[in-house]
């Protein structure tokens, strides 16, 4: 190449119309392989960004059916918090007016029971007296009677 290249320069230094001709075809060649090169990179840019679209369209999708299931759920789910909420309100209220209550009957059955006892005490106490009186009673008419009876023959007596 160096003998073809030093036989083409002529006398001025520059290179023959030949090899203006290589060159060009060359230059040509180069640029249609890098305008080739440039088309394909285009063309690859574009398959990848039609498919980073298409994923973004169906991201955006999905994100949509995402927020209605997520929102489905938020209605679906908030009835229930505040029925559970409402139902545990009153359960605390129930329990703690049966604590109030219970102790309300502890302390009524306390006092039934004291009741009671003092029933049983004065009942035995009227039963102890009632039997005293009727002992006074009796003692109270035999010694009436005996009087009487006295008092009978001593009148006869004088009669």
């Amino acid at each position: 190449m160096k003998k073809s290249l030093a036989a083409s320069i002529g006398s001025s230094g520059r290179l023959s119309a030949d090899d203006d001709d290589h060159e060009d075809e060359a230059s040509k060649m180069a640029i249609a392989s890098y305008q080739a090169r440039e088309e394909e990179i285009e063309r690859r840019k574009m398959e990848v960004r039609e498919r980073v679209e298409s994923q973004l369209s169906r991201a955006e999708e999905e994100l949509k059916r995402l927020t209605q299931v997520w929102e489905e759920l938020e209605v679906f789910t908030d009835p229930m918090r505040k029925d559970v909420s409402n139902v545990r309100k009153r359960l605390d209220m129930a329990n703690r007016d049966l604590k109030s209550l219970q102790q309300i009957c502890q302390k009524k059955e306390k006092e039934y029971k004291e009741a009671i006892e003092a029933f049983q005490e004065k009942s035995k106490e009227k039963a102890q007296l009632t039997t005293a009186l009727m002992e006074l009673v009796n003692q109270s008419e035999n010694f009436r009677m005996k009087k009487l009876e006295e008092l009978s023959k001593i009148l006869n007596l004088k009669a």
